[in-house]
């Protein structure tokens, strides 16, 4: 039974299998964006979240009562409000809520729409 395999099979490192690969990379991209589109996506997702993760660490800093031994202050505030931030940046690295994947996610979906589809109509 011959179930009629091509001759000719492109190597690993074939131009042609190459080309192919990054084409069919391109029009399965997430809904037809760039890479550029994709990582500005990522980064205001992180950045939104690291403001919220912020925010929320100064609201709950308030709740609390001022530290006796430092004797508080303009300058641990602006100190406290800077170590807040990065403490913010690097949960967010380290994953943080979760926010920053669905903002990216819903700024790509949005995006999507945006781009107009080309349809060929030559066959």
């Amino acid at each position: 039974m011959d179930i009629g395999l091509p001759q000719y099979m492109p190597l690993a490192g074939d131009e042609a299998a190459d080309k192919a690969r990054q084409l069919q990379r391109q029009q399965t991209d997430a809904a037809g964006l760039s890479e550029k589109q994709r990582l500005q996506a990522k980064k205001v997702g992180q950045d939104f979240e690291a403001l919220f993760i912020g925010m929320m660490m100064k609201s709950m800093r308030e709740t609390v009562a001022q530290d006796k031994l430092t004797g508080g202050g303009h300058g641990e505030d602006a100190y406290r409000s800077l170590l807040d931030q990065e403490y913010a940046a690097a949960a967010v690295k380290r994953g943080g809520l979760g926010l920053a994947k669905q903002i990216e996610k819903e700024i790509i979906r949005q995006e999507s729409r945006r781009i107009p589809r080309t349809i060929d109509t030559k066959e």
